[in-house]
């Protein structure tokens, strides 16, 4: 459709990884509608479009994702005047899929450590111990780790792309046994990031996001749909286990939006440092233990 590439031309001035996704998603709008007009695309198109896509075995949760593109679409062509309104509504929608999140127990964070690729393990444990999305663990350089305070600051993302909000600089406090982790892998495997391709470059959020469905397939009791974002959830749950209420661990999640003062706690793992409630997760006892080869100082 025609459409597709005026609108790609006004969504171009997002951030790259929407634009690619936007991309893919339009590869399939186009596949399936090839060079029909808008005002001949009906609900029912619609619908058989999506159950299609289920009976290729396609994800309720994709299929859903994919729906809402030429949604998007098509409620723009209205806003602009080309249609009177659009094929697209509930009434086409697909089921979203499985409610969000799945939070990992400690002993499959680690299975999926000890499964994952040796250079990329610390981003596993970047995802679980510290919160940090898959684009800032890519982005995360060496400088950004101050070992012996024991804390992370993102300062980019994948590609040296800012970070989503300024709320996501801050600085997340780890626990001890990360902070060895991160130094014996930091020596095993040098680079100018923390996380490295193997080869003294920098990871992808591709490259970290296709080892965790790898290591998945492995047997470490992960559902199918498991994603590196999924491993903030079991570090959500591990600061909620460690006695911090909901607004600092929304904080140390670091959302966007503003927060609220009277709710950041003392710090408490060097006093005067300034930052909110200092303390850090109670990292699991097996993390403690885990030095595979990998990961040992040379």
């Amino acid at each position: 459709m025609e459409w597709c590439d005026q609108w790609m031309a006004g969504y171009g001035t997002r951030r790259p990884s929407t634009v690619r996704q936007a991309a893919v998603h339009l590869a399939h709008i186009r596949a399936a509608f090839g060079d029909r007009t808008l005002a001949s695309i009906r609900p029912s198109d619609v619908r058989r479009w999506t159950a299609s896509l289920e009976a290729a075995g396609a994800a309720d949760s994709y299929v859903y994702a994919l729906h809402r593109r030429p949604s998007q679409l098509m409620a723009d062509a209205v806003h602009d005047g080309l249609l009177v309104r659009s094929p697209c509504s509930g009434r086409t929608s697909p089921p979203a899929g499985r409610a969000r999140p799945f939070v990992a127990m400690t002993e499959q964070v680690c299975a999926l450590h000890d499964a994952a690729a040796e250079h990329l393990r610390p981003a596993v444990l970047l995802g679980a111990f510290a919160g940090l999305r898959t684009a800032e663990v890519v982005g995360l350089r060496v400088v950004d780790v101050d070992l012996e305070a024991g804390l992370v600051t993102p300062v980019q993302q994948a590609g040296a792309m800012p970070l989503e909000s300024a709320m996501s600089g801050e600085s997340i406090p780890i626990p001890v046994e990360l902070v060895d982790q991160l130094a014996a892998a930091m020596r095993r495997f040098p680079g100018h990031t923390v996380v490295t391709d193997g080869m003294r470059g920098p990871s992808s959020t591709w490259g970290i996001e296709r080892a965790v469905r790898a290591a998945r397939r492995k047997g470490v009791g992960l559902p199918e749909d498991f994603r590196f974002h999924d491993l903030r959830h079991c570090y959500a749950s591990l600061l909620i286990a460690s006695g911090l209420d909901v607004k600092t661990v929304q904080h140390r999640l670091r959302h966007g939006g503003h927060h609220d003062a009277e709710h950041l706690r003392t710090p408490v793992a060097r006093p005067g440092r300034g930052h909110p409630d200092r303390r850090r997760i109670g990292a699991p006892r097996a993390l403690g233990h885990r030095r595979s080869s990998a990961l040992r100082a040379d």
